[in-house]
């Protein structure tokens, strides 16, 4: 099985270069089967019934979430009683929707689990000793893809997780920052990274336009933040291998708006 999995994508522009690139990519690379971060994909804040249609359109199978999930609260109550919307799982009890897809693709099972971090974020269950639960109870189910999302303010909780389930989950995909990490790995069957990066606008401040977090940095005085409608451009895709349950595979592949690739392969443990 061939996965893909985008990072956060923000707004209009982030929707758009998908809409542009991303059907080419899954027929180039055979991709079976792929997930995105769409927390942020309505102007920077929430996701639309109108823009998550958009997106599952363009090619998309699951979309993830996580602290903006709830920032277009209608719209998600609504999306989350279909199977293609998660939010994070270990929101508290009470909260609508779940964090978890069991899909099956080309007669194999996978499966997506969407969790959010601790440092900076609201208030969540542990998310350490949850995904112990989640992943046994997923196993139970005999499934051998697992696929997690991890939306995290901290790499040092993406690492936990990493250590924690080395060699027992397919791959984990850090979210949330919005900057790309340097560290796509494969280690004992799982692959990694830190940071997928975003997938929208790359000349400004983590794809929102520059004037207001300049102020606030300069200032202290904030604003509302927005997403430009004109910017220059990038798509960010993770491309995993799955050979039964196990990543093989991988690279990442940066497709900015002027048409240049960047393609990195992941370093594999040995």
């Amino acid at each position: 099985m061939i996965i893909g999995f985008i990072g956060d994508i923000v707004g209009r522009p982030g929707r758009k270069i998908i809409k542009e690139n991303l059907s080419k990519l899954r027929v180039e690379f055979n991709i079976d089967f792929i997930v995105a971060n769409g927390e942020n994909a309505s102007h920077g804040f929430g996701l639309t019934t109108k823009n998550c249609d958009e997106l599952l359109k363009s090619g998309i199978d699951i979309i993830t979430g996580g602290n903006h999930s709830f920032d277009k609260r209608a719209d998600m109550e609504a999306l989350l009683k279909t199977d293609s919307v998660l939010r994070p799982d270990n929101y508290p009890l009470g909260v609508s929707g779940s964090g978890l897809a069991i899909k099956e693709v080309n007669g194999e099972k996978i499966a997506v689990l969407n969790l959010m971090g601790q440092y900076g974020m609201p208030i969540v269950e542990n998310p350490f000793n949850w995904a112990k639960e989640k992943i046994t109870y997923i196993q139970e189910q005999n499934v051998k893809n697992i696929i997690i999302d991890f939306h995290a303010e901290a790499t040092s909780e993406k690492r936990v997780i990493m250590m924690m389930f080395k060699g027992i989950v397919s791959s984990i995909f850090g979210t949330h920052t919005h900057v790309g990490t340097d560290d796509l790995t494969i280690c004992e069957g799982t692959s990694y990274v830190s940071d997928v990066g975003l997938t929208g606008c790359r000349d400004n401040v983590i794809g929102m336009d520059s004037t207001v977090p300049i102020k606030k940095a300069t200032t202290g005085l904030g604003g509302h933040f927005d997403v430009p409608n004109n910017c220059k451009s990038i798509l960010q895709l993770i491309v995993v291998y799955l050979n039964d349950g196990k990543a093989i595979d991988a690279f990442k592949i940066k497709v900015y708006d002027n048409g240049q690739r960047v393609i990195t392969k992941a370093f594999i443990e040995k």
